[in-house]
């Protein structure tokens, strides 16, 4: 049976584009799973790639099928926008590895759902300074930057990945993220062990 990687962090560790990055490489054997989600496509975002956008209908009609495995919701300064992964046709072949982002919360619903030995956890870790200062670029990149909820993403991650709840889900392993292409190497290397 194949693993499935779950790439985690807080916001602005680059989790992001460390899974687009390995995405990319024809070379590593894994195939990508898209979490769902209820919240508006961001600058840049493509429907299928980052997430699968969804509206509640179709949330509700993926519960009502069994197919929802692990489903987050947040109060947003924009209103409650949900995440969720779904046991649909992207995990078809069970002897494929598959990778994913998710949160310390998923990745507990993902474990119990499939067993400890199959969901493997890849946690990325920046400095809070640091971190701060990619999201404060990264909004002000967008056409309305929304500064507000950028900050309560950042002071809710304190707690959603906190050092009490890590060591709970025996999450021992960190990719410290300060040189992507090296971050980037180490994970790598990591999966295909």
């Amino acid at each position: 049976m194949g693993r499935i990687y779950c790439i985690m962090g807080k916001s602005s560790s680059g989790k992001d584009t460390i899974y687009k990055k390995l995405a990319e490489d024809a070379d590593l054997p894994v195939k990508t799973l898209v979490p769902y989600t209820t919240r508006p496509m961001r600058d840049g975002e493509t429907d299928g790639v980052e997430y699968y956008f969804c509206d509640e209908d179709k949330l509700a009609e993926l519960e009502a099928a069994g197919k929802v495995i692990e489903l987050r919701a947040y109060n947003t300064v924009h209103g409650v926008w949900k995440y969720f992964t779904v046991n649909d046709h992207q995990m078809a072949d069970e002897t494929k590895d598959y990778l994913l982002i998710g949160t310390l919360e998923a990745y507990l619903k993902l474990r119990s759902y499939f067993g400890a030995g199959r969901v493997i956890p890849i946690y990325i870790e920046v400095e809070d300074g640091l971190r701060l200062q990619r999201a404060i670029e990264r909004e002000r990149k967008q056409e309305a930057p929304g500064y507000e909820e950028m900050c309560r993403r950042f002071l809710a991650d304190a707690a959603d990945f906190s050092e009490e709840k890590l060591a709970q889900a025996g999450i021992t392993r960190r990719f410290v993220n300060l040189d992507l292409q090296e971050t980037i190497r180490e994970i790598r290397e990591f999966i295909v062990q």
